[in-house]
């Protein structure tokens, strides 16, 4: 007897499923290592990468977050009232506007590095694995991105 085909509109078939409900699984992991920081996850998205290179322009950081301004304006005013960060005017171009990170968020560092290995741990699956698996995802998105940026 021939194997049935799966139903490619079945929702278990979804790639985007497969990985909107892992990052989903995700943000419920980061939520209560996160909380103990006083962060959401997309703050500490900001915060590590104003921890690799502080002074980005907010035009920079969108473009390494894949986020656009009016995403990312909202969750740096928060992170300012929470002191983790300071905004200010570039100098050379007022219209600009150059993210530092504060003592405080500078401080917050040092408590982030068990973030990593808690999700390690959490997911049940090697190092290795892990990283193929990004780099998979990377390769998908890149590809995905590619075919939607305009020539």
């Amino acid at each position: 007897m021939p194997k049935k085909r799966p139903d490619p509109l079945h929702l278990s078939e979804q790639l985007c499923f497969s990985l909107y409900s892992a990052v989903h699984a995700l943000n419920r992991t980061y939520r209560p290592l996160l909380q103990d920081m006083g962060i959401t996850y997309p703050q500490y998205l900001v915060m590590l990468v104003l921890w690799e290179e502080e002074g980005l322009m907010v035009k920079e950081l969108g473009a390494r977050l894949h986020l656009d301004s009016g995403t990312l304006t909202p969750l740096l005013k928060r992170l300012e009232a929470a002191g983790l960060v300071v905004r200010t005017r570039d100098a050379q171009d007022e219209r600009q506007v150059r993210i530092g990170l504060t003592a405080q968020g500078r401080a917050l560092r040092a408590q982030a590095e068990c973030v990593p290995q808690a999700l390690l741990e959490a997911s049940g699956i090697t190092l290795g694995e892990l990283q193929a698996l990004k780099g998979q995802i990377l390769r998908l998105r890149d590809a995905l991105n590619a075919r939607l940026e305009p020539e």
